[in-house]
């Protein structure tokens, strides 16, 4: 019988080698080939390198970088060591002798086969586990860095009384460690097993024993160890209880205990702890005994109570106990995941009033003052008016703007503070005349200038009125470096600063050159960076080109994002990135959160969706960069800014209380600046959010209840409503606004939405949020929650103005549409005005060949009643009439359909009636048709008109001669009127656009 570590005997057979020749040229090419495998590997740490310590933030590469590396090493030598240990365990407790049968005969061959290269085989399995595991282990560098650096929350979770720190920081870490104990537990098991069967420690087939009593004692020790780190298990689901999310009917998503939870899976799992722990010592046990039978019935008892008192027992407590009674069972664990809630997501502080909708009983005039006072109402829409600016400020066409511009404060000439849409004249590589390397990469590097205007008006064109325009720019901006090498759109590298110069801006006189003066990016002056990045870039032209050489650097990572994201890998994005002139510079403003999935009892949402709104859907660039897309904890936390011309990143600390902002502190110390450090004129250009304002807007659409009952029943459910602008089914998103609530006594630039009922489309609430940065009322949320659902909402109000059947509105479409237009429904704004609800809506038109769209008109609506008017002064002139004195005096622009103003004489006042009754009849009369109905109605107005002169004249209030001018030119009037009904009896269609005209002379 052959030694189980013995080799084959007999003759050798020789196999011819290959020639020297051959083998020194595949030693060459395997050599080269490792080599260009090493170099790659060490341009892509090397350029990483460089480009951190070219942002200053080396620290976080190094940091990151020796974490990763250390979880790798420690990690996978671990899993080596376990499986390689029982893997030599194993061969060495195997038998002697093996027996003499089929299974082992056939088992001799891969014994013998492999003799040879047993301990290169051992080393390649336990190498290859390793490399796995220590892979895996670096991925959890960020679990790693908050567990050895979390500092306490100071608030504990109501069923354990621990503090929320444990949850957030150390519960996913024994997580962790508890998975590699497992994976570690069954690799080792599964080597050990196939080790004994190979050498004869476990038989299948043979006669005799089943296993040696050396492979028994193996065996169990690990399954022992197996059941142990299951019985650890079942004590931490205690603790995860707290986070674990689930569907709950009443609630929909659910995180933290239920009544089944506290009442049922908490004690069984407790039970199945102390049932584990049995069943582990009697796996250990078989060290002595040397039988399997004890942990063969440990582990089934293990298993039947899981399936038991884990699975059937909590669905019979569920089934018999919750549902009869579900309301006041649940109520007490509702209460405790609605308080959670809204402290995890900085809710907990909203202010809900009643509002009542219906609007007061009160004057024009009072009103038109208060509308002035209530809100700078925007009519300029960032989200449209972006082709304008293209349009009427691009220059070249390799600049660009955005396509959704920014909204932000500054000051006008005057000193006054207005809402003003910004946007920055990036580069545009699509739109170089002609694209080679040296153009794309070297010549046209930067945009340049700030284009911004008013938000709320535009020139008798329709065009906004611009307050910093042209190239360069000049305006009511102060001065400031105007070239931008750092942008949204800026998303290739470019080589400055050498012997190649740049191409700046083109006026009059033409090109302007130029040379980077900053000292941001990599310098390309080393030969191993050239290679370095010629080979990241898949770029050989960088190793010899000559428009490389002294003082050459290279820029990339460009987008404000992607540098905010790279300096600072534990953050999670904003979507919308804005720029601000701050100190004479051009900033990239970025609002970064920190955020967990930790937070026991507060229920979880998915940023990536509950931040979507129908600019996300239409402009991806909009959307968050989340780290950990499901979190159940956030907090606006850092304040970033990007520097436009250099680059420069700044982190600043802007929570001062969040502990997840502490501990990464600690992990990257000197990498975030104190709040004091903050500016006056960078404070003032800072704001509240948009995708934190999208999240806690979600939320409160359930969590503005925090009566349990009611949260339960459902009843008070609202849902953050479709934009009724387009047809695209995605949220309306939220307004920048500069406007007060009822109770602020002036306005201060706030971020709003509008809430429905669920499944309705009344209006159920309004929220706005201070975002005026630096005030005490930062961050402060108003809710306005309607009285009754007599409100409308904005699908409502769309839908109005859509079918609306004001003359002025429908000719207005009927004229746009005919003349093969475009109209574009701008934001529609929700602004509180007396206890009732003012929307304002600007309407613009894209015609014909013209690519930009104008601001034509303003809709506007308030208590019942809407108005459509050339602009906001008119809608609101109209919308809220004082006592006359508002109405502009009759002039050659005054509309001539309309009957002249009122006068204080009875008869007159009469006459002026009967017109404009006949007027009305008129109007009718020609849109249905109806001709011999017009005709009279124009009969019927002439004579009206004559009584009201007659009576005029009577009072001795007009001359004689100007009586006898009006006379007449009113008599030609009401002439040509009947000649044109007459004419349409006899002509037919001709003769309407002639009917047309004397219904308009004799409207007049």
């Amino acid at each position: 019988m052959p030694d189980r570590g013995g080799g084959p005997t007999g003759p050798r057979i020789r196999v011819g080698r290959p020639s020297r020749r051959v083998r020194t040229l595949l030693m060459t090419l395997g050599v080269l080939a490792v080599l260009g495998m090493a170099f790659t590997m060490f341009a892509g740490f090397w350029t990483d390198w460089l480009w951190y310590r070219s942002v200053n933030y080396s620290s976080v590469f190094t940091t990151t970088l020796w974490t990763k590396i250390g979880l790798f090493f420690v990690f996978g030598l671990l899993m080596a060591l376990a499986v390689g240990v029982n893997i030599w365990l194993a061969h060495r407790l195997r038998p002697p002798l093996s027996a003499m049968s089929a299974e082992q005969q056939s088992l001799d061959r891969y014994r013998m086969s492999i003799a040879p290269y047993k301990k290169w085989l051992l080393l390649g399995i336990t190498a290859l586990v390793g490399l796995i595991a220590g892979a895996s282990a670096a991925g959890q560098w960020r679990t790693w860095l908050m567990w050895v650096n979390g500092v306490p929350f100071h608030q504990k979770d109501p069923q354990f009384h621990l503090d929320v720190s444990f949850y957030a920081f150390d519960l996913p870490w024994y997580r962790f460690l508890l998975g590699f104990g497992f994976a570690a537990a069954v690799l080792s098991l599964i080597a050990a097993a196939l080790t004994h069967y190979l050498y004869g420690g476990l038989r299948v087939t043979s006669p005799g024993a089943r296993a040696t009593a050396a492979a028994t004692g193996h065996l169990s020790v690990l399954l022992g160890v197996f059941v142990t780190l299951k019985a650890v298990a079942y004590w931490l689901d205690r603790y995860g209880l707290a986070v674990k999310s689930s569907d709950f009917k009443a609630t929909g998503n659910w995180t933290g205990l239920r009544y089944v939870d506290a009442n049922a899976y908490l004690p069984a799992k407790t039970i199945l702890f102390c049932i584990a722990v049995i069943c582990a010592l009697l796996f250990f046990a078989t060290l002595w005994r040397r039988t399997w039978q004890l942990p063969v019935i440990g582990f089934g008892l293990m298993v039947l109570s899981a399936i038991l008192i884990g699975g059937l027992y909590p669905a019979i407590v569920q089934k018999f106990q919750v549902q009869p009674n579900e309301q006041a069972k649940e109520a007490p664990y509702v209460a405790k995941n609605i308080k959670a809630t809204r402290e995890a997501y900085g809710i907990d502080d909203a202010e809900v009033s009643e509002y009542s909708g219906k609007g007061k009983e009160t004057e024009g005039d009072q009103l038109r003052k208060d509308a002035d006072a209530a809100a700078s109402l925007r009519v300029l829409d960032p989200n449209i008016v972006s082709p304008t600016f293209q349009q009427m400020q691009q220059v070249k066409n390799y600049y660009a703007f955005p396509t959704n511009l920014d909204v932000d404060r500054y000051t006008d000439k005057d000193g006054k503070e207005q809402d003003t849409v910004i946007g920055l004249r990036e580069l545009n590589l699509n739109g170089i005349p002609k694209n080679n390397w040296i153009n794309d990469h070297f010549r046209y590097t930067h945009g340049y200038g700030v284009v911004a205007a008013k938000g709320t008006s535009a020139d008798k064109n329709g065009q906004p009125v611009y307050t910093e325009s042209g190239l360069p720019s000049t305006g009511d901006l102060p001065t400031h470096e105007q070239r931008v090498y750092y942008g949204e759109k800026t998303t290739t590298y470019s080589i400055v600063g050498g012997p190649q110069k740049e191409i700046d801006y083109s006026d009059d006189k033409g090109e302007k050159a130029y040379t980077y003066q900053g000292d941001s990016g990599v310098s390309l002056s080393n030969p191993i960076n050239r290679a370095a990045y010629a080979l990241a870039f898949s770029e050989p032209q960088m190793l010899y080109s000559g428009a490389i050489g002294e003082g050459s650097r290279i820029l990339y990572n460009r987008t404000p994002k992607d540098r905010v994201e790279a300096v600072a890998p534990w953050l999670t994005i904003d979507g919308d990135a804005y720029p601000a002139v701050v100190d004479g510079r051009i900033q990239w403003i970025v609002d970064a959160y920190t955020t967990t999935n930790g937070y026991p009892y507060a229920s979880r949402t998915t940023l990536g969706d509950t931040t979507a709104d129908s600019l996300t859907a239409a402009n991806n660039q909009r959307a968050v960069v989340a780290q950990q897309n499901r979190v159940n904890y956030i907090r606006n936390s850092v304040k970033a800014t990007v520097d436009a011309y250099s680059g420069e990143v700044k982190l600043y600390e802007w929570d001062t209380k969040d502990p997840v902002l502490k501990t990464w502190m600690k992990a990257f110390p000197h990498t975030v600046k104190a709040k004091k450090e903050i500016s006056s004129d960078l404070m003032a250009h800072l704001r509240y959010p948009q995708d934190l304002f999208k999240v806690q807007r979600e939320l409160l659409t359930r969590y503005h209840v925090t009566n349990a009952q009611t949260f339960l029943s459902g009843s008070e459910v609202w849902q953050v409503p479709d934009d009724p602008t387009n047809k695209s089914g995605d949220a309306v998103p939220p307004y920048y606004l500069s406007m007060k609530m009822p109770d602020q006594d002036a306005q201060a630039f706030s971020l709003t939405t509008t809430f429905t009922p669920n499944g309705r489309d009344n209006l159920s609430a309004f929220m706005a949020v201070d975002s005026e940065a630096g005030t005490k009322d930062y961050g402060r949320i108003r809710i306005l929650r309607l009285k009754s659902s007599a409100a409308d909402g904005p699908k409502q109000v769309q839908s109005q103005f859509n079918s609306n059947s004001q003359e002025n509105i429908t000719d207005f479409i009927r004229q746009v549409r005919n003349g093969d237009s475009e109209i574009e429904y701008g934001n529609l704004l929700t602004v509180p005005l007396n206890d009732g609800l003012l929307y304002v809506e600007p309407v613009y038109v894209r015609g014909g060949g013209l690519k930009l769209p104008l601001l034509r008109k303003v809709l506007m609506t308030y208590g019942g009643k809407t108005v459509f008017e050339n602009t906001l002064d008119e809608a609101l002139n109209k919308l809220f009439p004082g006592d006359g004195s508002t109405t502009p005096p009759p002039d050659s622009d005054q509309d001539t359909t309309k009957p002249p103003p009122s006068t204080s004489n009875p008869t007159v006042k009469e006459a002026l009636g009967d017109a404009q009754e006949a007027f009305t009849t008129g109007q009718d009369a020609l849109k249905n048709g109806d001709w011999e109905a017009y005709g009279k109605a124009q009969k019927d107005l002439q004579k009206a008109l004559q009584r009201a002169e007659d009576a005029q004249a009577a009072a001795g209030k007009n001359g004689d001669k100007a009586d006898k001018a009006d006379k007449a030119d009113k008599a030609d009037k009401a002439d040509k009127a009947d000649k044109t009904v007459k004419n349409t009896d006899k002509d037919g269609d001709k003769n309407t656009d002639k009917s047309d005209k004397g219904s308009g002379s004799a409207g007049g």
